[in-house]
């Protein structure tokens, strides 16, 4: 048995889709993890450091490692109507933006990859933890606020006003799904562990959805905090078909964000495979559960 680490984040999708595969309801014995669990920006910088085997990761730090980690096919979060928003005290123009201070969530969140490519202007960026970018806002730390996670169900409770969803922005100027994060795997473990990873991770998402009751006490022992009903609604949002396998859709959109990237010089070009081989993935799976 070879022993991995992994890492992922205590938000309610990644506990969520992980909980099979770390409580032993998986039927493939090829893997024992050790399991990490760390904010998002924690995360990113562990991955850059090579730190961790399998590691979720958001789409923009991916973007600086792509030589030494591949995405599994399996376990991202990408979709529709999910993307981060901006938010401030005062109703403001999104073209207001540039020369405002605006509180992000991490130097390589998606998140911020997306308000650069928005405006390539805006510069006064300060760098909090995702949950503390609201209170930044209301106490006029920050002119706006960056949000992700479940503070996009809750901002209103706040106060605070609606600038720009950026997943929108992103569909409507490319038609495609928003990437935010995946589970990146160290190329170094070779094809053919990595397409048994992919299909593992797929197999846990599987069972998460189909079983769901399951995974309520390990997801909400890590979000005490968060209502049952916004939790939920993180779930539901983030965990999709898309966290089963990108589809060529997915694929391309990922292409594209990081073609985009690449124009406005924020992280260097590479040429390597995003994405585990899908028949390497798709063989394991079928082995799997057969």
């Amino acid at each position: 048995m070879q022993t991995l680490t992994l890492g992922y984040s205590p938000c309610p999708n990644d506990t969520f889709l992980f909980y099979p595969l770390v409580h032993g309801h998986i039927p493939d014995k090829t893997f024992q993890f050790i399991e990490q669990l760390e904010d998002v920006e924690t995360l990113n910088h562990l991955a850059m450091d090579d730190a961790l085997d399998i590691c979720k990761v958001s789409y923009h730090a991916f973007a600086h490692i792509r030589e030494k980690y591949i995405l599994l096919r399996s376990g991202g979060a990408m979709g529709r109507g999910c993307g981060p928003l901006v938010v401030s005290k005062n109703v403001l123009e999104p073209g207001d933006l540039s020369g405002k201070k605006i509180a992000v969530p991490g130097q390589f969140t998606t998140a911020c990859l997306l308000l650069q490519l928005f405006d390539p202007s805006i510069a006064e960026l300060v760098f909090l933890p995702f949950d503390e970018i609201m209170s930044a806002v209301i106490e006029g730390k920050a002119d706006a606020g960056l949000i992700i996670h479940e503070s996009r169900f809750t901002y209103q409770s706040y106060g605070l006003h609606k600038i720009l969803d950026l997943g929108e922005w992103w569909e409507k100027s490319t038609g495609l799904p928003l990437p935010l994060g995946g589970i990146a795997a160290k190329r170094s473990l070779g094809a053919d562990t990595l397409g048994k990873l992919s299909a593992i991770v797929r197999t846990s998402v599987e069972y998460a959805r189909n079983h769901p009751s399951e995974t309520l006490r390990y997801v909400r022992s890590h979000s005490q905090e968060m209502s049952a009903e916004v939790c939920s609604s993180h779930i539901s949002l983030y965990v999709n078909d898309y966290s089963l396998d990108p589809s060529p859709e997915g694929e391309r959109a990922a292409e594209l964000l990081f073609a985009r990237g690449e124009q406005l010089g924020l992280f260097p070009p590479s040429i390597a495979p995003l994405f585990v081989s899908s028949s390497h993935a798709e063989l394991h799976f079928h082995q799997i559960n057969q």
